[in-house]
């Protein structure tokens, strides 16, 4: 049946008048409406019944009290072809309401500006809105529903479609989107009034918005999808191809790891791990070659980020090889103009970024879910100079080396060692199943590349259990090493490196990344 009779109570008026417009004009449809909406569809020559009116009670306690009432409720939840609601409704006189039109109070503006009171908030915590709307979306047999401006125009297309009713299929699919945001709405009252609570991890609960389906998972034949809202950090600029789950993955680990430098700094990435990283006080360029020098392999089809916005002489190099995205905070129009014309995914990188990148990392496990902290700070470079564990103290130089590599380390895949200078890394070994095995790749993939570690500095983001691996790095050149420590085998560590006359620091702390 064609919508005989709206319910319109929204905060949000944005579309609202065109929108009511088109329904009392073109289908000749009745207006309830309550307060500011009523107010502001009456000055757009609109002839509106108040709701006070429509269920003869008047508004009560400050208008904290409008809607609650049978004949709001009984309109909207009668079930239309059961005869005994259509003679309880005949007999108390409820006439059925097809179309309820409620956004809710701005709680979640209001308790995100600085300075909002308890009293405050609690006054946003809206109760008429959510109760219409739950049962509208209770009834979707026969009552549209709608919370999203945005679907303004949607309805009025199903209702010219249709003879001014909507198909079952579009209210169910309203109504899915009304419980969403009831629960979300929902959350985040019980996240604001709980924000002090001292067992604050009794309760998880999630609600995030669909924000697109990715372009495949980990394989083409798995399925992904993305929630919450990724883009108002890392915009894509260009590119044809949209981003699938690694590329999500690639980005957050590329701007992790960029994070750590406040020098202009470049690194390369391939599977979330770094293959090069260099930072340089003269240009971007330099910082390029220099973290480039350390894999030349492992760029192609990988990730490159930087520091600062990419001009164009860095472009021009970074065009010869292909990558699979490159992120920046900006781009010069003429670095913009050379990646596009070589087809590359740029990605801006807002600076919105880095008030988000201490959230808790999620994962998903049979019967759950495990949060742990984010790993964003690093740990033990205060007092280096007071962490020398060894006969030999690191020079200034070595020391500088070491504060480099220990926050590249930091973002490699464990098992992980890092060779290095001051400025650049010279060997990466990743994710290896024992600590000594992660040097040998290290030194495997310096020696392919064509690098000497005479004279490095290793880093080891984990402690080394045995000398063995630290014997191996100080054969293929390393002079000092930073680590935690921590091994009941520390003090056999210790000596080997006394024996060869390196210089070692314990940082005291552990920076795994599974």
């Amino acid at each position: 049946m064609a919508i005989k009779r709206a319910l319109l109570s929204v905060s949000d008026k944005t579309g609202l008048v065109e929108f009511a417009t088109k329904l009392q004009k073109d289908y000749q449809v009745e207006l309830l409406s309550t307060g500011g909406t009523s107010r502001a569809l009456r000055e757009a020559g609109l002839t509106v019944i108040d709701v006070s009116e429509f269920t003869g009670a008047s508004e009560l306690f400050g208008g904290r009290v409008k809607t609650l009432h049978p004949k709001v409720h009984g309109g909207l939840l009668q079930v239309r072809d059961d005869a005994e609601h259509q003679k309880q409704a005949a007999e108390n006189d409820i006439p059925t309401i097809d179309l309820v039109v409620v956004n809710l109070y701005p709680f979640e503006e209001t308790v995100a500006q600085e300075g909002t009171t308890l009293a405050e908030a609690i006054e946003k915590i809206d109760i008429g809105g959510p109760s219409m709307l739950r049962s509208a979306a209770k009834n979707n047999q026969s009552v549209t529903v709608v919370t999203d401006p945005n679907d303004y125009v949607q309805v009025l297309d199903e209702m010219e479609k249709n003879s001014g009713d909507t198909t079952l299929g579009f209210r169910q699919n309203l109504a899915l989107k009304v419980f969403r945001r009831t629960a979300s709405y929902d959350k985040a009252i019980s996240d604001y009034l709980g924000k002090d609570e001292i067992d604050s991890n009794a309760f998880l609960s999630l609600s995030l918005p669909l924000e697109k389906e990715l372009r495949n998972g980990d394989n083409p034949h798995q399925k992904s999808f993305l929630y919450g809202s990724f883009n108002d950090y890392f915009t894509k600029l260009t590119g044809k191809k949209e981003f699938s789950y690694t590329n999500i993955l690639d980005i957050e680990a590329a701007a992790d790891l960029i994070s750590e430098f406040r020098s202009p700094s470049l690194a390369i990435l391939k599977h979330t791990n770094p293959c090069g990283v260099g930072i340089s006080t003269e240009s971007l360029r330099e910082a390029w070659e220099k973290a480039f020098e350390t894999d030349r392999q492992a760029p192609f089809g990988g990730v490159i980020v930087m520091n600062r916005p990419l001009d164009e002489a860095t472009a021009r190099v970074i065009s010869e090889i292909f990558t699979d995205i490159i992120i920046a905070p900006d781009y010069t129009p003429e670095a913009m103009a050379i990646l596009k014309k070589k087809g590359r995914r740029m990605v801006r990188m807002t600076e919105a970024w880095e008030g988000v990148r201490k959230q808790p990392i999620l994962r998903s496990i049979p019967g759950g879910i495990v949060t742990m902290d984010k790993d964003h700070e690093v740990m033990g470079l205060d007092n280096l100079e007071n962490k020398v564990v060894t006969e030999r103290v690191p020079t200034k130089e070595e020391m500088d080396a070491m504060r480099f590599n220990w926050r590249v380390v930091k973002n490699v895949k464990s098992n992980a060692i890092c060779f290095g200078a001051n400025d650049r890394t010279l060997g990466v070994g990743a994710g290896q199943m024992s600590r000594v095995d992660a040097v040998r790749v290290a030194v495997m993939k310096a020696e392919i590349s064509g690098l000497s570690l005479k004279g490095s500095v290793i880093a080891s983001d984990a402690f080394f259990p045995f000398a063995d691996g630290l014997q191996a790095a100080i054969k293929a050149g390393a002079t000092a090493c930073i680590q935690p420590g921590g091994s009941n085998n520390d003090q056999e560590v210790i000596d080997a490196a006394n024996e060869a006359g390196i210089a070692m620091v314990f940082t005291g702390f552990r920076h795994f990344r599974h």
